[in-house]
């Protein structure tokens, strides 16, 4: 009797347990006991905000929702394709010919790798910050080239000509009388100006860094070499505008702005077979006799048929 009564008692509480989990209804998942048990506690990827299976968070030594946004790589991590652009000066190279080697170029023997990820920057988002980027970054470490110029005004297009205009002069569409709704707060910069083409490059290149003014920052939509080519694109306008040059051939609008691709010295030059010029096959012991010796002397050292 009391074995029974003890089944009848588990009974009766599995089915009390049972039944205070209230049922589901549309998208209402109900209450659960214990939902650990069936929800995992992981990240969920793309979640930007906190959510229902998120109630735990309170509680945890790390914010799960700080886990989905993307962070920044640690303290003095060099990018994959970018260690030997640090060590290119201790060897009297440039940045663009350690690069072309890291891709491949000068050696049949180079394997191609990747250029991409996180490259440090050492200045702040201050306007005294930004006057020290303009004055110490003058060059561009990249060569000017056909391709990059292609991808400079690819990208262009995309993220600065809609403000700066087609032309860099200021009136893309959002200021310009072909939009009927116009009202941009502040006219964009005009880079034909004389203060925009004789301004350094560190002055672009930290504008695309922390923005300026209404422009928001354009460092987590364009990676290091394409902000460059970018800059490359903006200083071919500029050269445009003033009946200048500014190309993979030449640069006549200024020589600290950027070098041509074609002066560009290579690591390595490859020679074809018909180039090369042959090499004179060695010279056999005794092929070339001194003068005044005979053939027999010059061959057996003096030893004529083994007769001193």
């Amino acid at each position: 009797m009391k074995k029974n009564l003890k089944h009848i008692f588990i009974a009766f509480i599995a089915a009390l347990v049972l039944y205070s989990c209230s049922p589901a209804d549309s998208n209402y998942p109900g209450s659960e006991y214990m939902p650990d048990m069936a929800h995992s506690v992981a990240q969920e990827a793309n979640a930007y905000n906190y959510y229902y299976y998120n109630t735990w968070d309170s509680a945890s030594t790390i914010r799960l929702k700080e886990l989905a946004y993307p962070g920044l790589p640690v303290e003095g991590t060099v990018p994959r394709g970018y260690a030997g652009v640090y060590f290119a000066a201790d060897k009297g190279e440039t940045a663009s010919e350690a690069i072309e080697q890291l891709r491949g170029f000068g050696d049949i023997n180079n394997i191609a790798v990747p250029v991409n990820g996180h490259v440090p920057y050492h200045y702040g988002d201050t306007e005294e910050e930004r006057t020290r980027a303009t004055e110490e970054i003058i060059a561009n470490p990249f060569p000017i080239t056909a391709a990059g110029l292609a991808r400079g005004k690819e990208l262009y297009d995309i993220f600065c000509g809609i403000c700066h205009g087609p032309k860099g002069g200021g009136l893309g569409y959002l200021v310009s009388d072909e939009n009927p709704n116009v009202k941009y707060p502040a006219a964009p910069a005009n880079f034909l100006l004389d203060q925009f083409v004789t301004s350094s490059n560190g002055r672009y290149y930290h504008g695309i860094m922390y923005g300026k003014n209404v422009m928001g920052s354009y460092k987590d939509k364009i990676s290091y070499e394409e902000r460059w080519q970018v800059i490359h694109y903006i200083r071919s306008l500029q050269a445009k505008d003033k009946k200048l040059e500014y190309s993979e051939q030449a640069n006549t609008l200024n020589p600290e702005f950027g070098v041509p691709g074609s002066q560009v010295q290579p690591l390595a030059e490859s020679v074809s077979d018909q180039e090369a010029e042959p090499e004179a096959a060695p010279a056999e012991e005794g092929a070339n006799p001194e003068p005044g010796s005979t053939p027999e002397e010059t061959t057996h050292g003096g030893d004529s048929h083994g007769k001193k």
